[in-house]
């Protein structure tokens, strides 16, 4: 019979990296952050709409906006 000790894989974390949301040493489990906690917080911003890409649109502004007519029908 194994021993236990030889079958755990023992975390390890990733030198000189650090956690992108909290800065705690990174762990290859979760890379490039610390623990599911910061992953699953990080995950929670995206889906929330928190993390956006710059542009120079207004809202409103869109390339298909005026292709219907007036009524809402199509042309």
């Amino acid at each position: 019979m194994a021993d236990n000790d030889d079958t755990i894989a023992k975390v390890i974390p990733l030198r000189g990296r650090r956690c992108a949301l909290c800065g705690k040493p990174a762990d290859q489990t979760y890379r490039p952050f610390c623990s599911k906690r910061c992953a699953d917080l990080d995950l929670g911003k995206w889906l929330g709409g928190d993390y956006r890409v710059p542009t120079n649109e207004r809202p409103g502004d869109d390339e298909f906006a005026d292709q219907d007519g007036d009524d809402g029908e199509p042309r």
